[in-house]
């Protein structure tokens, strides 16, 4: 489908808005499809309905992680050859028929496969929305309109876990009330199709393609007209430089600067998830259950998880703008290992003990906290900011492809470890991959705030080769 670029508005600000609007209800398919399994998997493991083991817990779980993250792969090579808004536009509709699907599954079989369907348009929307934010906005905005993504991801968390606990505590007597939780999703797939088909085309993606004529008319239509002309010509001297050099491919990667781009690009996805977030999204009602809550409680007190995740990631898209990346980065990191260290010495402490439940609600909100307001802001900004025009594409989605695969293992084997070594040695685990996460955030990731996506590129460009004599790890030191 081809997209027609429509007459400039009176206020590009508003248009600007409503390309940020359409194009993050990507982020809310995100959030609903990953958040709505935290309620539906009690139901679906009723022996009259799916029967699911801890194993086929995870599998059903992991299923849409690992679709999720070859996903994140292609879309981004899918999104360099047709574009962003055509990419995004079609993953709208793999949403639709993935979630009818998986809300009819009559079985396991069929729930992977439908899962893992799904999990491709996940993995899609979470390399290219954020993507395609960041080439839409102005420099100065950029990190404001990327984390909006992210507050569409954690509310569409939080619809999942307010119509989980709506449906299981009223029709909770229902086997097949799972199938209710899933459908909904349907809904917002619609809205991202409908959307997706008044915005325009990246004007970066048409000045790569050739069609400069397009790209200036795109970027009238989103900046003043001082600005247009301006970003414009920054535009087209990346696209002239990257034009003497072939098509984007995983060789490119193997220039030193590049692999460090990379190296840094899939580190900050893995950290993201090592944090051991996910166990909690996925798996918070159970985790609640086994801390001491019953089913309908613990579908209620998820809620707590969801409503702090969007109050937290509203202070991040606030505070993103004005704390540079690295310390926000080190902080969160430092909060989460804190409280999952706590969860793990109160859960031994308190066994048994009718405290413990709401301990555990306490801090794993105290966690989120942390995780939504400055880990997940700044993950999908950086991956977002760092890679050169290019490359952006493709390295985006080996990144997110990374963050996935370490998001399937940890959704696979959480509900195992949980059943085999108990509460307290599984958050313990998390703690010491924190750890290692800070370490990673402090020795490799580089500052990107308050430079334009073509400052980067030339920041990461010129650092290395003007020290790669004499400083073989230049890029740790760009600020």
């Amino acid at each position: 489908m081809s997209n027609q670029v429509i007459e400039k508005p009176r206020n590009h600000k508003s248009y600007l808005q409503i390309i940020m609007i359409s194009a993050t209800f990507g982020g809310l398919l995100f959030g609903y499809d990953t958040g709505v399994i935290n309620g539906a998997l009690p139901f679906m493991s009723r022996a009259d309905q799916l029967n699911l083991t801890p194993f086929t817990e995870g599998f059903v779980t992991s299923s849409l992680l690992f679709g999720a993250a070859i996903g994140a792969f292609l879309g981004g090579r899918l999104a360099d050859h047709y574009g962003r808004q055509k990419t995004i536009l079609n993953l709208a509709l793999l949403f639709l028929i993935a979630t009818i699907g998986t809300a009819f599954a009559p079985n396991v079989p069929i729930m992977v496969f439908f899962r893992f369907m799904l999990g491709l348009a996940v993995g899609g929307a979470s390399s290219m929305v954020p993507a395609f934010l960041a080439e839409m906005a102005p420099a100065e905005k950029r990190g404001r309109m990327v984390t909006q993504n992210e507050l569409m991801i954690t509310g569409g968390q939080l619809l999942a876990y307010v119509f989980n606990a709506i449906l299981g505590v009223v029709w909770g007597d229902i086997g097949h009330v799972w199938r209710y939780m899933l459908i909904l999703c349907a809904i917002p797939a619609v809205m991202l199709f409908i959307g997706m088909l008044i915005v325009p085309e990246s004007p970066r993606w048409l000045a790569s393609k050739g069609r400069k004529d397009e790209a200036l008319r795109v970027l009238k239509q989103i900046r003043n007209e001082k600005q247009a002309e301006a970003e414009f010509k920054e535009i087209q001297e990346a696209v002239k430089r990257d034009s003497e050099l072939e098509k984007a491919s995983l060789k490119d990667f193997s220039t030193p600067w590049l692999k460090r781009i990379l190296f840094i690009g899939v580190g900050v996805a893995v950290v993201n998830q090592i944090t051991g977030v996910n166990s909690i999204m996925y798996y918070g009602t159970q985790i609640l259950q086994e801390s001491g809550f019953g089913t309908k409680a613990a579908l209620i007190a998820n809620i707590a998880n969801g409503l702090i995740s969007v109050i937290a990631v509203c202070f991040g898209i606030w505070l993103v703008g004005k704390v540079n990346r690295r310390p926000m980065l080190i902080i969160g990191l430092s909060g989460t290992s804190s409280a999952f260290l706590l969860i793990s010495i109160f859960s031994n402490i308190l066994e048994g003990s009718a405290s413990l439940p709401y301990v555990v609600l306490s801090l794993t909100v105290v966690f989120l906290a942390f995780m939504q307001g400055c880990i997940g802001p700044v993950t999908f900004l950086v991956i977002a900011e760092i890679f050169p025009q290019r490359l952006r594409g493709l390295g985006s989605g080996i990144s997110i492809f990374f963050l996935w695969i370490v998001n399937c293992i940890i959704g696979f084997s959480f509900p195992v470890l949980l059943s085999s070594i108990g509460l307290s040695a599984t958050f313990l685990s998390f703690v010491i991959l924190g750890l290692l996460g800070i370490w990673f955030v402090y020795k490799f990731m580089p500052e990107t705030n308050g430079r334009s996506l073509e400052e980067i590129e030339e920041e990461f460009r010129s650092k290395y080769d003007k020290k790669s004599n004499t400083n073989p790890n230049p890029i740790n030191k760009v600020q």
